[in-house]
């Protein structure tokens, strides 16, 4: 049974360590980041190989949002607006939207890449960070709703499963939680009422992703992926059902060793613990505190992987000229 955990690795191809470490610990699936990235044959080679040494059709996310967020770049791969700046000047932005994340998917699965962590449901406000704002979709939340299901649907029309992130909230943040935690004072009636709502309508959506972000009205003391109280409102009050996985457990939002960080994460009741960076050190302390799945959490990272399904046919060459038709030039 594999062990409920998601890990990056260092670089292009697999090292004669990471090969025995990563057969050993059998995580549930793995992460890509531009430092694994050369070019199509080079990633195809990769996910072939990583999938080869557990000895299963193990998943393989990214963060390919398009804009600063994208793994995959030209020459080889498409780039894409920030996906805020899409919205804003899209002659259909809905329409748009679904023909990015439809193209997105498609050169995802194309390199054996089949979950992606996309959509965002955080809303816009008035001093959300910099590092978040222009990677989100409107500051109203039917705009929010409506543009993150797009984006998910598009992401299921192309064989790759989309995360929903990050739950239960992070466009009040001030900070980077990269660097350290945010912290929010908003009233818990505030809360339900906006910052809650989209991740409630889109809550059957297969995979989630944790916010590093302290409510004081939910948990003054921790912050979201390591609160119980937390994922209880994700699960019961919000009311997702699906896979729930960290934010990379690595970002300095969080305190305490990796090993620390993911105890924390599963005790809380994550189901999932994503360490992203790659190094032997932390590959290895947050793999000594994860246990095998099992119970609800199993069943849940099971019915989400029955979500994968072959890209529906489509056009792509036609794709692309339509998102241009609707994108203005020099946008």
């Amino acid at each position: 049974m594999p062990i409920a955990a998601i890990l990056g690795v260092e670089g292009q191809t697999l090292n004669p360590w990471e090969r025995g470490f990563l057969r050993e610990a059998d995580p549930w699936g793995f992460i890509l980041f531009a430092r694994n990235v050369d070019r199509p044959e080079q990633l195809r080679a990769l996910t072939a190989e990583l999938r080869e040494v557990i000895g299963r059709d193990a998943p393989i996310l990214i963060d390919q949002e398009g804009g600063r967020v994208q793994r995959l770049r030209p020459p080889h791969w498409r780039a894409y607006l920030p996906a805020l700046d899409q919205m804003q000047v899209a002659l259909d932005p809905l329409r748009a939207q679904w023909l990015r994340n439809r193209l997105v998917a498609a050169e995802l699965h194309d390199v054996g890449i089949d979950v992606n962590c996309a959509p965002l449901a955080d809303l816009v406000e008035e001093g959300t960070h910099r590092i978040l704002r222009n990677r989100l979709y409107g500051e109203d939340i039917p705009t929010v709703v409506t543009a993150a299901r797009v984006c998910a649907e598009a992401h299921l029309a192309g064989g790759v499963l989309p995360v929903l992130k990050h739950i239960p909230g992070y466009g009040r943040a001030r900070v980077d939680s990269h660097e350290e935690l945010p912290r929010v004072l908003a009233p818990r009636e505030v809360l339900e009422r906006r910052d809650f709502a989209p991740f409630r309508a889109l809550r059957d959506l297969p995979l989630g992703m944790t916010a590093h972000i302290v409510f004081d009205a939910i948990d003054p003391d921790r912050p979201c992926t390591t609160s119980p109280e937390a994922i209880r409102v994700i699960r019961e009050e919000i009311g997702f059902t699906g896979c729930l996985m960290t934010d990379d457990i690595g970002m300095e939002a969080l305190s305490g060793t990796m090993a620390e960080r993911a105890a924390a994460s599963l005790a809380a009741g994550v189901d999932l613990v994503l360490h992203c960076k790659g190094d032997r050190p932390g590959m290895e302390q947050t793999v000594s505190a994860t246990h095998a799945l099992a119970g609800e959490a199993l069943e849940r990272a099971t019915r989400a992987l029955a979500h994968r399904r072959p890209p529906e046919a489509a056009n792509i060459g036609a794709l692309v000229e339509e998102l241009a038709a609707l994108v203005p030039e020099g946008a």
